[in-house]
């Protein structure tokens, strides 16, 4: 009985002497994941108004806008540098004056380009784990989160992608790989090249 004794209190010892952090568990790489920039800093919309290149007025989140009826434009010359032709000349329409402009500083709400801030990335979960002494591969799911109407017009919140980011065991337990390897990639560039989970 003695001997039992012993042998739990020596397990509890080591066991108090190890940091949350020691092992890569789905429930501490979701948390370093969740918390970091990647998934905390909103994803950011820039809506160009005035003179605009063709090839931009007709790419998929300005279309979107003109759907939702948030902006037209007319024909314009275009100015040095700008190309393919025709250009436009965009503005915000009554309801994007509504719309977009709640969503950026006063003091912004009057320059040409505004940076909207529309969605951030969700974590939806970890879906693996691949170990190789101090390094680890993590796979995981996310999606957009809008954070406005905008948002909700430019990012389905339905659709999945699947990413993949390193991690490396430090003495202070285990980090997202902030720089990049040979095997993984910074969790950055992870979520920008994401491909949509089928």
């Amino acid at each position: 009985m003695r001997s039992k004794s012993t042998l739990i209190l020596i397990s509890l010892i080591f066991l108090s002497a190890c940091s949350p952090r020691d092992f890569l568990t789905r429930r501490l790489a979701t948390d370093l994941i969740s918390a970091s920039d990647a998934f905390k800093t909103p994803q950011q919309f820039v809506l160009q108004t005035g003179v605009v290149s063709n090839k931009d007025y007709v790419s998929p989140e300005y279309l979107v806008l003109q759907h939702h009826g948030w902006i037209s434009a007319t024909t314009a010359p275009c100015s040095a540098g700008l190309a393919p032709a025709p250009c436009w000349d965009v503005l915000l329409t009554p309801a994007g004056v509504d719309t977009v402009r709640a969503l950026v500083p006063a003091e912004e709400a009057d320059k040409s380009s505004l940076f909207i801030p529309v969605a951030r990335r969700e974590l939806v979960g970890v879906t693996g784990i691949t170990k190789r002494g101090t390094s680890a591969d993590v796979d995981f799911t996310w999606k957009w989160f809008p954070l406005n109407e905008v948002g909700a017009a430019l990012y389905s919140g339905d659709l999945r992608y699947n990413s993949t980011v390193e991690f490396r065991e430090y003495d202070d337990g285990w980090r997202i790989l902030q720089s990049d390897s040979r095997s993984g990639q910074k969790l950055d560039d992870a979520v920008k090249n994401a491909e949509p989970a089928q």
